[in-house]
């Protein structure tokens, strides 16, 4: 079962709209939280997508006993979390499926969008398209099924902790790199006015040399 979706955009890493069905067998408490925490996960993808660490076409991810599903066209990034069970060509049916009803819309509006979710006339289109695709087995999405069984879908498939792995030891690598800056700044504080010092201190004795110079060669 499709269980959450988010709309995304590419260049900055916001997130449009999205839409949320609450896990099954869970107290309210524990859904509110394990859909909270699948949303963090699902916008943190999309980070990952904004700044180049993923692939910008398809990808799968797994996590838990769940599967994120993304396709990204034209900049849009569309994201889907499924059971792990669901079948992934109908999960990347349903992707498409948003796509081609996202692009309806105008292309400059989306632009100009600069709060995070603030798209909410597609939340409704999403709602909209996710109960054609809970029943996996209604005639329609057995024929999308079916269709080019020969063809497997070649999409890439990570786990989301190598992924957070990947990330955390970036940020390591990027660390010294980033304080390097104040470090230099601290140390030029220090030595730049001893070297002023000691500049005009120089200046001063080679100055004094000259004129005793020609001093004693006035008086000889």
């Amino acid at each position: 079962m499709v269980k959450l979706t988010i709309v995304g955009r590419v260049k900055d890493g916001l997130p449009l709209a999205q839409e949320t069905r609450h896990l099954n067998n869970q107290t309210t408490t524990s859904r509110h939280n394990l859909s909270s925490n699948y949303n963090q996960q699902a916008e943190f993808l999309l980070h990952e997508i904004s700044r180049g660490a993923l692939p910008l076409s398809t990808m799968s991810v797994r996590v838990d006993h769940h599967s994120f599903n993304y396709l990204v066209v034209n900049g849009i990034c569309f994201i889907t979390l499924c059971d792990s069970c669901y079948p992934r060509k109908l999960a990347f049916h349903y992707l498409h499926d948003l796509q081609m009803e996202f692009h309806k819309f105008d292309n400059g509006l989306i632009h100009k969008i600069t709060k995070p979710y603030s798209f909410i006339k597609f939340d409704s289109v999403i709602a909209n398209i996710r109960k054609q695709y809970i029943d996996t087995r209604t005639q329609a999405n057995l024929s999308k099924l079916n269709a080019n069984r020969r063809r497997e879908l070649d999409i890439v498939t990570e786990n989301m902790s190598d992924i957070i792995e990947r990330r955390r030891n970036s940020e390591i690598l990027e660390t010294p790199a980033a304080n390097t800056t104040p470090r230099l700044e601290a140390i030029a504080l220090i030595w730049t006015p001893i070297a002023i010092v000691t500049a005009v201190a120089s200046i001063l004795l080679w100055a004094s040399i000259i004129f005793t110079d020609d001093y004693l060669i006035s008086t000889l």
